[in-house]
């Protein structure tokens, strides 16, 4: 039996980009000859702190606690074939965790954001000099393997390691099947998905969702999953919580996905997780012309590109008045998802590209 350890932050379930990159293969993985071990350093009690604000003396002394983990973690990565880190191995700005395990075992590195650019979430402001983003290439360069979420990560990690595979984000089509009777309301429902973190690119929708709200009134409304504290009276927008056994029903509700997004070096690093969400529900989807979305939506086939104000009041309104174009995009997007973007697509790479390195 092959052994993996796999170097995460969060504990299971918690992060996005965990769950959609590696947690969702662990199964099949140990189907096909692997045994799997899932090390992380933010758990559900300290989370809480260390995401929520101040309390400055408890999050130093977390990082502590980290770094101790780590430790534990290095003195055991003999035991394992391979060491898989997905982002990074600690908070700290120092690649040395990803150094040490990769002279103790074969080292796979997976990233799927722009992750050598500034960027540190709003509770942590204070701790911004600490992180030291350029860590990334020196991580990428001790790696015997690198998955990269898309083409312009793999460009980037090339720069540094010659062994890097492109690993999409992808969705388990096999779960994610849209829920019936999810709408609980009348109405064509416009919906965004995120998280507290990237509630900022909501923002970029407001202008567009005004104008619509006011060509369509009471015809639709309007939904914001990912940030309960976010509220929109104009919109009449009261933002839900995620959580993950309402992911799947809170998504289905939704009659049109939206996407907006700046166009800069960091969004263009972006996977297109939410767009694939939706698509994989039948969703109708709209997404800004950036990055990998537009290698994932053929204009008007199986989702729809917008960049400014106006094109989205045009696309959204075309989706609004009909409903066979709704479905029409909705199925074709899901079919996208499952050849291009699904964990069945991509699980036997998986095996495959973690067997020939221990060849």
């Amino acid at each position: 039996m092959k052994k993996i350890l796999f170097v995460a932050p969060f504990y299971p379930g918690r992060a996005p980009s965990q769950r959609f990159r590696f947690e969702q293969y662990l199964d099949y993985l140990e189907e096909n000859g692997f045994s799997c071990t899932v090390s992380y350093l933010i758990t559900p009690k300290s989370d809480a702190i260390f995401y929520g604000r101040g309390k400055w003396l408890l999050k130093s002394l977390l990082l502590i606690q980290f770094f101790f983990k780590r430790l534990k973690d290095l003195w055991s990565a003999s035991k394992y074939d391979i060491v898989f880190v997905h982002r990074e191995a600690h908070y700290l700005g120092t690649a040395w965790f990803e150094k040490a395990f990769s002279k103790r075992a074969k080292l796979v590195y997976d990233f799927d954001d722009s992750i050598w650019l500034p960027n540190v979430s709003d509770m942590n402001k204070r701790f911004v000099w600490l992180k030291r983003p350029q860590k990334t290439a020196k991580i990428i360069s001790y790696a015997d393997m690198v998955f990269a979420g898309n083409r312009y990560l793999a460009d980037y990690a090339s720069k540094y390691n010659r062994n890097v595979k492109i690993i999409p984000t992808t969705i388990d089509t096999e779960i994610y099947v849209r829920a019936k009777n999810a709408k609980s309301r009348e109405g064509i429902c416009i919906g965004w998905s995120g998280s507290v973190t990237t509630i900022a690119y909501f923002k970029y929708a407001v202008p567009f969702l005004l104008r619509i709200k006011e060509k369509y009134g009471d015809r639709v409304y309007f939904k914001v999953i990912g940030d309960g504290d976010y509220s929109n009276a104009a919109l009449g927008i009261r933002g839900i919580p995620w959580r993950r056994e309402d992911e799947i029903s809170e998504l289905s509700s939704m009659d049109i996905g939206i996407m907006p997004l700046p166009d800069d070096k960091w969004t263009k690093g972006k996977c297109g997780l939410k767009g694939l969400q939706y698509m994989a529900l039948e969703i109708a989807t709209i997404m800004s012309p950036v990055g990998v979305n537009m290698d994932i939506i053929q204009d008007g086939e199986n989702g729809f590109l917008a960049s400014e104000t106006g094109e989205w009041v045009e696309k959204i309104s075309s989706l609004i008045e009909s409903e066979e174009l709704r479905k029409r995009l909705g199925r074709n997007g899901r079919q996208t998802v499952i050849a291009k973007y699904s964990v069945l697509a991509y699980r036997d790479n998986y095996v495959n590209y973690l067997n020939d390195l221990l060849k």
